[in-house]
């Protein structure tokens, strides 16, 4: 009679243990696979150092012409003052 009562004690443990492993194997996999998701959100909402090099050559351009427009309208004011 103890030696049922004890292997009814341990299936039940064994079942129990099994029961929380498989959850805990489960959980592990639905963690990874959010993981993976969040690392390719992340690589996707991030710049590129090629783009980060192409936006700051337009605006290296942009400010270049800026001042180059500048620098011609302080020419043609130098220009007209000479003449007075």
């Amino acid at each position: 009679m103890e030696m049922l009562i004890w292997n009814i004690v341990l299936t039940g443990l064994v079942g129990i243990m099994g029961f929380v492993i498989k959850e805990k194997f489960a959980e592990l996999n639905r963690l990874s696979i959010l993981l993976n998701k969040t690392r390719e959100e992340v690589a996707r909402d991030h710049i590129t150092r090629a783009e980060v090099r192409a936006d700051m050559s337009k605006l290296m351009e942009h400010v270049d012409n800026r001042f180059n427009r500048i620098e011609h309208k302080l020419d043609q004011l130098v220009d007209r003052n000479r003449l007075l």
